[in-house]
């Protein structure tokens, strides 16, 4: 496993990422920990997870779950550069009340204090805002975010879901405190997805932000849905936003040519589709989110897998970038 620098940090951090959102929904605790124990196994250091994983009457289970593994002991919190989440509703389903969601400095105080409860730990590395909060300021933000950092609550904050202007603003307001500042944006970013590379990424390396790109797969469109389809998997191969676009005549053609591209060379489409994110500047490590340990030693696979030039100049044809900003709309 390659092991990067988180940002500007000084902090070491595995190129794969280790996503636990199907620990609890999709993968049942004993299983959970045994994809934890061959990620640590794989070299694999930063597990990524969120407050309000496990959903609906569930929220938090997914952090209890990371909690029972570490409470194993056997150094596996000593190994783990641990990320979580802070933005999401936790109030019980049907008894929504104020100050239970969002950055308010209210709210992040006790969201990281219960998330600190679940995870069975004292301390979480990366602390990340999961979405923009457009009515609380940074001033605020960050001054909870001091005092959580003077507490040793946590040591490193991150952002997810925000714009390349967030992502400036955001760090401005901290060099004005002396805080440190953003270190990191997950954001969306894939093959078939790459309007971040218009502002989010070059604003990220700007600030010494490391970009973590989640849905590296795009919902399963990149991990050989065709094929899957044709296999009889189609049910399960993709989700959501890419099960709608295979419906579209253009973006199926697209597919096409990328599956028999990377037929021709021997390669796996999912295994293509994260080799390619590692390959792209400002990018520390896309997150992967295995249901199986199979899953997650493809991902392992994909970190070992070197792209040649001939294959990233066709991948570049086949899903062609916007471009970056201004230029990608304006001369």
């Amino acid at each position: 496993m390659e092991y990067t620098q988180l940002g500007r940090t000084g902090l070491k951090v595995s190129r794969i990422v280790l996503g636990t959102m199907n620990f609890g929904p999709q993968t049942e605790e004993t299983d959970s920990h045994s994809i934890m124990d061959a990620a640590l196994d794989a070299g694999i250091n930063f597990f990524d997870t969120a407050n309000v994983y496990g959903w609906g009457e569930n929220k938090g289970r997914t952090e209890e779950i990371i909690g029972s593994w570490f409470a194993k002991g056997g150094g596996r919190r000593e190994k783990t550069v641990l990320a979580t989440k802070v933005y999401g509703n936790m109030a019980a389903e049907g008894e929504p009340w104020p100050n239970s969601d969002k950055l308010s400095a209210v709210n992040i105080r006790r969201a990281v204090d219960a998330s600190l409860k679940r995870l069975g730990t004292d301390y979480i590395d990366l602390y990340q805002f999961h979405h923009v909060d457009r009515s609380a300021p940074w001033d605020e933000i960050w001054q909870a975010i001091d005092v959580l950092v003077q507490q040793g609550k946590i040591i490193y904050a991150g952002s997810s879901n925000h714009a390349g202007w967030h992502i400036a603003q955001a760090n401005e307001a901290a060099a004005r405190r002396g805080s440190y500042g953003l270190v990191s944006e997950q954001c969306l970013y894939n093959l078939a997805e790459r309007r971040a590379e218009m502002e989010v990424i070059p604003a990220a390396q700007g600030y010494g932000v490391g970009i973590i790109p989640w849905s590296p797969l795009h919902g399963g469109l990149l991990g050989g849905a065709l094929r899957k389809e044709r296999e009889g998997g189609g049910s399960r191969s993709t989700s959501g936003r890419s099960a709608d676009a295979l419906k579209n005549a253009t973006v199926r053609d697209q597919i096409q040519r990328y599956e028999d591209l990377l037929a021709k060379h021997g390669i796996e489409p999912g295994e293509a589709a994260l080799a390619w994110l590692l390959t792209r500047p400002g990018v520390t490590g896309p997150i992967v989110g295995p249901r199986t340990a199979e899953q997650l030693a493809s991902a392992v696979r994909a970190s070992e897998l070197k792209l040649g030039e001939e294959v990233l100049t066709e991948l570049d044809e086949i899903f062609p970038g916007p471009g970056p900003s201004p230029e990608a709309f304006a001369w």
